[in-house]
């Protein structure tokens, strides 16, 4: 595929605000995941014994007035992962210089606004029954609502779409966005993801048997279940010039194998046809991947199938890890910021390793590491897999 530019990007996380916080807790291996204190909707419900990758300061940090149609946890985390890293005024460049009009927004989500729904059920009264007035805002409680919310955020008027793809969600941004400028629907695009905690999160992974009571252990001998985190991610992209010295994107690669509802194939077909579709369109060499982020989600069944995958595919020498550890896993938004990370690592040449984890798998390939690396390389990649057998795989380079 032609290349892409990525003008700007930016993460927010448990780590902090912005890609300066994600870089220092990376390299110092200080994690973000805190035993759960995240209140619920359900009279009488107890939090979940877990821990979470839970961001700090949204409950103080209300949308600007001229939003607040759009106000709620989701919405209020997309807005302030747009204000950091210069990612607003590059998509505000590029509007000027091509028009709003042909400037995409593509927002990865899995749940959406799915807790402001939480507290509108939770809060209905009368007869017949009505959500509270604060919450009967129809917009609000739908699939696009992150889309449309960073489409009004913004001004950007050019196609706009919300991938709901579960953990792949805002991983397939970047797919999109190359597909709709090659085929010249866009000149350029803003593309990222943004996942809140609610009851349906954690409760609904909790019900699938999959939640550790303990900070999560990625591609760990003891691993029993996942960290749930929220986060929220962008990225500006548009078409290479002629002497792009910046970051890329190469090449994505996607599968659905379709095996199970929330597990993936066993022997990892449909992971590996997206990593071996990115490399293809990236025109990269598995041995030219310098670093790979994980999905890595410390359950079972996904990560023994993962080192499987990669294995099968790449070299020993890979550099590759799940940084999961750090942030929890953050669903719908885990893709636009592992993304983030790998194109920090591309930057900086620090390589994360693997966090909280000590005793590696005996099925683990020489691929995967625990400790942070330094290294300077040329390509990285990040996996993002999804609930249905939903892969995504992205290539990203230093021109």
């Amino acid at each position: 595929m032609p290349p892409l530019a990525i003008r700007a990007y930016t993460a927010t996380t448990a780590l902090g605000r912005g890609l300066d916080a994600q870089a220092r807790a990376l390299r110092e291996r200080r994690g973000g995941l805190r035993r759960n204190d995240f209140p619920t909707t359900a009279p009488r419900q107890a939090p979940l014994d877990c821990w979470i990758g839970r961001v700090d300061g949204l409950e103080d940090a209300p949308l600007p007035a001229h939003l607040a149609a759009w106000e709620c946890r989701n919405n209020r985390l997309a807005w302030l992962s747009l204000q950091h890293d210069g990612v607003a005024e590059a998509a505000a460049a590029l509007a000027a210089r091509y028009g709003a009009e042909r400037v995409a927004v593509i927002v990865g989500t899995s749940t959406a606004s799915i807790g402001a729904t939480e507290e509108a059920y939770a809060g209905v009264r009368g007869d017949p029954p009505r959500f509270p007035p604060s919450l009967a805002r129809a917009h609000l409680h739908t699939p696009h609502s992150p889309g449309a919310f960073v489409a009004a955020a913004t001004g950007l008027r050019g196609p706009c779409v919300t991938v709901a793809t579960a953990c792949s969600s805002s991983a397939k941004v970047f797919a999109q966005a190359a597909r709709l400028i090659g085929a010249g629907l866009a000149d350029a695009a803003l593309v990222g993801g943004v996942d809140t905690l609610c009851g349906s999160v954690l409760f609904g992974f909790n019900s699938l048997q999959l939640v550790s009571p303990d900070p999560c252990l990625p591609f760990d001998a003891h691993r029993i279940g996942l960290s749930l985190g929220e986060a929220g991610g962008f990225a500006v992209l548009e078409r290479c010039g002629a002497d792009e010295t910046g970051l890329q994107l190469r090449g994505y690669g996607e599968s659905s194998d379709a095996h199970h509802m929330s597990t993936p194939h066993p022997q990892g077909l449909g992971a590996r046809l997206a990593m071996a579709d990115a490399l293809a369109r990236a025109g990269v060499e598995a041995g030219e991947i310098g670093y790979l982020n994980l999905h890595g989600t410390a359950t079972p069944a996904n990560d023994q199938v993962e080192a499987l995958a990669v294995a099968a595919l790449f070299p020993p020498q890979l550099h590759a890890s799940s940084t999961k550890g750090w942030t929890g896993h953050t669903l719908g938004a885990a893709g636009i910021v592992e993304s983030a990370f790998a194109l920090l690592a591309l930057e900086s040449g620090e390589l994360p390793g693997t966090l909280n984890s000590r005793e590696p798998d005996p099925g683990n390939g020489p691929q995967i590491r625990f400790d942070n690396a330094r290294a300077p390389i040329r390509y990285a990649m990040n996996n993002s897999f999804g609930f249905g057998g939903n892969n995504c795989s992205l290539v990203f380079a230093r021109a």
